[in-house]
């Protein structure tokens, strides 16, 4: 038996339009030829595989099994087709093949599964490269060229070369497990306090920010390469650490974390940005992609101004602010839609990250 040829797109299409529309005279109508046409193609189709596709002995034509194997096949090739069409029509208009993109361990996953869910919309063609990193492994990427662009918190020594725009910034809070010594002491928790007790750090896996510590109180800490290892030694009590209120909403609303009362502020903010080279021009998708992260920064601007036009009530604060460091100071906070109860209360400003020289 000879081996079966090699069969061309045309034909696998008239075979599957044979099957779709429910015959060869319907199938001849929405291809535009004539029904002999499409008999003569499914015929050659046929001999060029050394097999029978379809059953003529009926009136309609029916797939045999190899058939029903085959055009399984023959849909796969001409899908993959079709897209490489596309993906070539669009680059050739000056559409990207990729976007590489970086964030920050910080940044919120359900805004961001929301921005990418609509970026697939937009771009269907366009394949993604998501990385996710810690404080200066961020920029890193982005300055190597590996990612495009990057969400980022604020760097200090940012390089030159590299363009950043606000979008927005995370509420952090300082949390343990309720058997945590931390968590069983009444009212503020002065800094001496807290700097005897192992807190949980998240390690920088770049060198822009050697010798420099953010957010370290205590003199004894644990260096964690990820935002989960970190958040289940949190859980297990091995010591206290701070983290996205997003991230741990859950767990204190289920009390298998405690927000600490911590004197120096019980949450301070971690500002983003969005950041790419100024020396590369982004492309169509990648400047969509961008402006998705900086509306998150239109939107917490304008959630700020209706706030402020309500009263200043501790009991009828909405939920998306928070008490920060210093409860004398009053400025608005970026919006945050889950906003622990023991939290709400008259907006105030943002506590600043601490910076330790190690």
């Amino acid at each position: 038996m000879r081996d079966p040829g090699l069969p061309s797109l045309d034909q696998l299409r008239v075979f599957i339009a044979v099957i779709d529309h429910g015959g060869f005279a319907h199938a001849a109508r929405a291809l535009h030829r004539t029904q002999s046409v499409i008999s003569y193609t499914i015929a050659n189709l046929e001999e060029q595989l050394n097999i029978e596709l379809l059953d003529r002995s009926k009136r309609k034509p029916v797939l045999t099994e190899a058939g029903k194997a085959l055009l399984a096949d023959a849909r796969a090739v001409s899908l993959k087709v079709d897209g490489m069409r596309a993906r070539a029509k669009a680059m050739s208009s000056g559409l990207e093949a990729e976007v590489s993109v970086v964030v920050d361990v910080m940044f919120s996953t359900c805004k961001l599964v929301r921005i990418l869910h609509a970026f697939q919309k937009e771009f269907p063609t366009v394949s993604m490269r998501l990385r996710t990193e810690a404080l200066g492994a961020v920029t890193q990427l982005v300055m190597e060229g590996t990612c495009k662009i990057g969400v980022s918190g604020w760097m200090p020594g940012t390089p030159d070369t590299i363009e950043r725009q606000s979008c927005g910034y995370v509420t952090m809070v300082p949390v343990a497990a309720p058997d945590h010594p931390l968590a069983q002491i009444r009212g503020k928790i002065p800094s001496a306090v807290l700097r005897e007790h192992t807190q949980l750090v998240l390690t920088d896996r770049s060198t822009l920010t050697k010798g420099q510590d953010f957010g370290v109180m205590a003199l004894r800490d644990w260096r964690l390469g990820d935002l989960s290892s970190k958040h289940a030694l949190l859980r297990s009590g091995i010591g206290w650490g701070n983290m996205p209120v997003e991230f741990v909403q859950w767990d204190l609303d289920a009390g298998r974390l405690v927000q600490l009362d911590v004197a120096e502020g019980s949450s301070f903010s971690f500002p983003l940005y969005v950041i790419r080279r100024g020396d590369e021009e982004p492309g169509p998708a990648t400047r969509w992609l961008m402006q998705q992260f900086l509306d998150l920064e239109h939107a917490g601007h304008e959630a700020d101004t209706a706030a402020h036009a309500q009263p200043h009530h501790a009991q009828e604060a909405p939920a998306h602010f928070y008490r920060l460091g210093n409860a004398a100071q009053d400025g608005p906070l970026p919006p945050m839609a889950d906003a622990p109860p023991e939290l709400l209360t008259t907006p105030a400003a943002p506590a600043p990250i601490a910076l330790r020289q190690r």
